[in-house]
């Protein structure tokens, strides 16, 4: 017995007119910039196999996760707790939740499931004998802390561009690319390549995989038998936005409506970065001798934030002026707009309950290396921290991870507010549940590896 690994990539775009998710208004598919992927990685110790799954989705929330794993376990007999479904957040994918396109959304949910369980098996049919190596190289002035303290004392996200307002960001990027290399015997390389920034570069009415898509594009360009797949990291407070550019850093962006600079040659840039830096370190990973796989996961309970009684009639103003398309009578514009609406639908949708919520947390060992999967969108600093877990070699916290639940500020980040802290579900202390939570499972599982 030894590692084996196997790996596949199935189609997943959707029909144009589906409703794409993200901006708390309605944007329809009108254009296909670039495929929609599903990739699966299946990795066996010859006693113990998982499969490792990268969508180019913005979310699978639990009622859809849940079902389409029971599907991949019922399947392909696999345990559902070992199958690992990580979207990379990109915002011109479509959306399954929702009012807009019902049968375009239950139509494409259907094939969704089929798919995944098609790479699921694909991959699994595909499995050699591998050695694993892995390394972390660094792609700087790619992703930048969004969120921002103004002269005023407040913090906003995302304030524009060179905004004279601005005093300084709060809190630290991380621009650690992470790369696991498995060469296979008798089969192509396979590269799972980690990294942090939100994949919102673009905007409009389009479908694109975003930067993930043109990383693993450029890697596989750039090495001969080679495929890549893209697992995205604590992306909470993390975008693409240089409020402060330079010479031609705003080459291919524009400004979009929420005062960011967008544009589908940046999402390019962007993914040429990621892959140069796979590039930097691929002939040097380290390898592992004997390589044991596991997975697990852990349920718990998060309090949720909810409204006082007294701010509820402003939010159903707040939420009847943006849904008859009334925004120039909210006294705001660009992000704040945002941030107050999302704000004003997070209150009243908690205004009856509930008082919390589950949340699923996951992880996978490969050696030294632990996936942990977050069902939502963690910020720079928890990453860093579960980064930091001393028995491992690599521990990479990845988001958006079999559920989506929101974002999970800091404590201090809900004092402070923005709009990550303002909209969020969850009352003010879930970060750093999360964060020990999956410290303790990393533990458990270099334990079993012991």
């Amino acid at each position: 017995m030894g590692l084996s690994v196997g790996f596949a990539n199935v189609n997943i775009t959707p029909p144009l007119g589906i409703p794409i998710g993200g901006y708390y208004q309605l944007r329809l598919a009108e254009q296909v910039l670039d495929e929609l992927e599903a990739r699966a990685l299946a990795v066996s110790d010859g006693r113990s196999t998982v499969l490792i799954y990268s969508v180019d989705l913005l979310e699978l929330k639990s009622a859809y996760c849940d079902p389409i794993r029971r599907k991949i376990s019922q399947a392909l007999d696999i345990s559902p707790e070992r199958v690992f479904i990580a979207c990379t957040h990109t915002h011109t994918g479509p959306q399954l939740d929702g009012d807009a396109a019902p049968e375009l959304r239950q139509e494409y949910f259907a094939f969704l499931g089929r798919r995944l369980a098609d790479a699921g098996r694909l991959a699994l049919n595909d499995v050699k004998p591998a050695r694993m190596g892995f390394g972390v190289s660094h792609a700087p002035d790619i992703a930048f802390i969004r969120r921002y303290r103004m002269k005023d004392g407040t913090i906003h996200t995302n304030p524009g561009i060179r905004n004279p307002e601005v005093v300084c960001p709060v809190g630290e990027v991380d621009d650690s690319v992470s790369v696991l290399r498995f060469d296979r015997d008798g089969g192509e390389t396979v590269v799972v390549t980690h990294f942090a920034v939100h994949p919102d570069t673009i905007g409009g009415c389009v479908i694109s995989a975003d930067w993930p898509g043109f990383a693993r594009r450029a890697v596989e360009k750039s090495l001969d038998g080679v495929k890549c797949m893209v697992l995205n990291g604590a992306i909470g407070d993390v975008n693409h936005v240089n409020t402060q550019p330079s010479g031609g850093a705003m080459n291919d962006l524009k400004m979009d409506f929420d005062d960011c600079m967008r544009g589908y040659g940046h999402a390019r840039h962007m993914g040429r970065a990621v892959a140069g830096a796979v590039m930097q370190i691929y002939d040097k990973v380290e390898y592992c001798g004997e390589v044991s796989v596991d997975a697990a996961q852990k349920r718990i309970f998060c309090p949720s934030n909810r409204p006082a009684p007294e701010e509820i009639p402003n939010a159903r103003r707040i939420c009847e002026l943006h849904l008859s398309g009334r925004d120039n009578e909210i006294p705001f514009t660009g992000m704040q707009l945002t941030t107050v609406v999302a704000e004003a639908e997070r209150m009243l949708e908690l205004q009856n309950g509930p008082d919390g919520f589950e949340l699923l947390l996951s992880a996978v060992r490969v050696g030294p290396v632990a996936l942990i999967g977050i069902p939502g969108e963690p910020f720079s600093e928890t990453g860093r921290e579960i980064k930091a877990a001393e028995t491992w070699r690599l521990a990479l916290p990845c988001c958006c991870v079999n559920g989506y639940s929101n974002y999970f500020p800091l404590a201090k980040d809900y004092a402070e507010g923005g709009y990550e802290a303002r909209s969020s579900l969850f009352k003010a202390g879930v970060a750093e549940t999360i964060r020990d939570e999956c410290l303790e499972m990393l533990d458990a599982l270099a334990a079993e590896r012991n």
